[in-house]
């Protein structure tokens, strides 16, 4: 993830508004491997009946067009989506934040630099719940959009809301005192992770995070690489999270590193401090999914809709990857 050169001025964030918590629910650890998508797994059917309405949030640098096809994919479900008004152009309205001392510091504050996106959200919002009348809606974040997501529904509260999904979200700040790691977002995701709501998955409320396995990057001068079929999953008595695995039958032999393989890792590595992981081609698997939440992870999934092919390289809209998830939102 790439955060452009950001604006703002400092500013004194107000309270933000929360409701009580409710009770969660208790999960059981589990790794669930299924069946490609598209192949044994039986795709979900569209439904007839009335669907809470969604709101999708572009991700950095996306134009809303880039999800219409995303929004014929979840119409035939059933499911009336609203995108929030995004273009590429507007994103450069970050770089403002060069003038702030803050950014400089690494600890960049979201607002004012982000008002512009917070009020296209909010519009986004208000243009759903005339389409909701009166249901509750479902937040779906791609990339960056996941996480403003989170600072929307900490500054505007959620209680119109009843699911955040996250798609590709890199949710976590990088790691401090790296060699040659920065925080790309100068201290915006490190705001997020202190101050907004933590991660639940409730009847009320759920976090659904969805990570991809495209490509393991590589070290840039080491050939040393993960074995491709690695993951661990550690079992916390308390957290609520659940990580479901779609397998890809495409194995390859482990081979040395790429070009690619080491740019992409390099890329990895400003996110997560590790560049030999696994990604979407831009956020690695671990950065994106939350303590809390119901975590997902896809394999063969690219990151982005631009440059990709729902046959050859599919992302996470992509017609065949939607039918893994789209029972989050009919529930």
């Amino acid at each position: 993830m790439a955060w452009a050169t950001l604006i703002s001025m400092p500013t004194t964030f107000p309270s933000p508004r929360r409701r009580p918590p409710p009770q969660p629910i208790k999960h059981r650890h589990f790794i669930a491997t299924l069946a490609a998508a598209g192949t044994e797994e039986k795709p979900a059917q569209p439904t007839p009946v009335n669907c809470r309405p969604a709101v999708i949030l572009p991700g950095l640098g996306n134009n809303s067009s880039d999800y219409q096809k995303l929004q014929v994919t979840l119409k035939e479900y059933g499911v009336p989506t609203v995108v929030a008004k995004v273009s590429r152009v507007d994103w450069l309205r970050n770089a403002a934040g060069l003038l702030d001392p803050n950014y400089w510091r690494g600890t960049l504050r979201p607002r004012p630099v982000l008002d512009w996106y917070l009020k296209r959200v909010d519009e986004a919002v208000q243009e759903a719940r005339i389409l909701a009348e009166g249901q509750s809606l479902s937040l779906i974040g791609h990339s960056a959009g996941g996480w403003l997501a989170r600072l929307y529904m900490e500054e505007f509260g959620l209680s119109n809301i009843s699911l955040l999904l996250t798609l590709g979200t890199p949710h976590l700040p990088p790691p401090k005192g790296l060699p040659g790691v920065i925080d790309q977002t100068r201290g915006l995701l490190d705001y997020v992770d202190r101050y907004c709501a933590k991660a639940i998955y409730t009847p009320d409320l759920k976090y659904v995070c969805i990570a991809g396995r495209y490509i393991q990057g590589a070290r840039l001068f080491s050939d040393s690489n993960l074995d491709s079929n690695s993951m661990v999953l550690l079992d916390n008595s308390e957290s609520m999270t659940e990580l479901t695995v779609v397998s890809n039958t495409n194995e390859s032999t482990s081979t040395a590193p790429t070009l690619r393989a080491r740019f992409i890792g390099q890329g990895y590595k400003q996110v997560c401090g590790q560049a030999d992981v696994w990604g979407d081609g831009v956020v690695p698997e671990s950065s994106a999914h939350l303590e809390g939440a119901l975590n997902i992870t896809l394999d063969g999934i690219y990151h982005s809709p631009v440059g990709s092919d729902d046959t050859l390289r599919p992302w996470y809209g992509s017609p065949a990857i939607v039918e893994t998830w789209i029972h989050h939102l009919l529930s």
